[in-house]
């Protein structure tokens, strides 16, 4: 009788540390969410929008809202290189 005594604290001592575990996780993630990140100041923080096709999207203050365009008409591949190149060198 006794090991199943023994049996029942260990099942239980291991529930306890998991959910021990569970809960310093959740608390960690929530402290995480509601700390500030130093690129967002303000409810929208130092970014301006910028519409296109796919709609708007947010850029970086102090960055070209047209050399943030180019930039991503060259990652989704829509110009190639060389063009990419002559454009940035005409928009600086």
């Amino acid at each position: 009788m006794e090991s199943v005594g023994d049996l029942m604290a260990a099942i239980l001592v291991l529930f306890m540390l998991a959910m021990g575990v569970f809960v310093a996780v959740t608390v960690s993630a929530a402290a995480h969410a509601a700390t500030p990140r130093p690129w967002h100041r303000g409810p929208r923080g130092p970014f301006s929008r910028l519409a296109g096709p796919e709609g708007e999207r947010e850029v970086p203050a102090g960055m070209d809202p047209a050399l943030a365009e180019l930039r991503m008409r060259y990652a989704r591949g829509e110009i190639g290189r060389e063009e990419f190149l002559q454009r940035k060198i005409d928009l600086e």
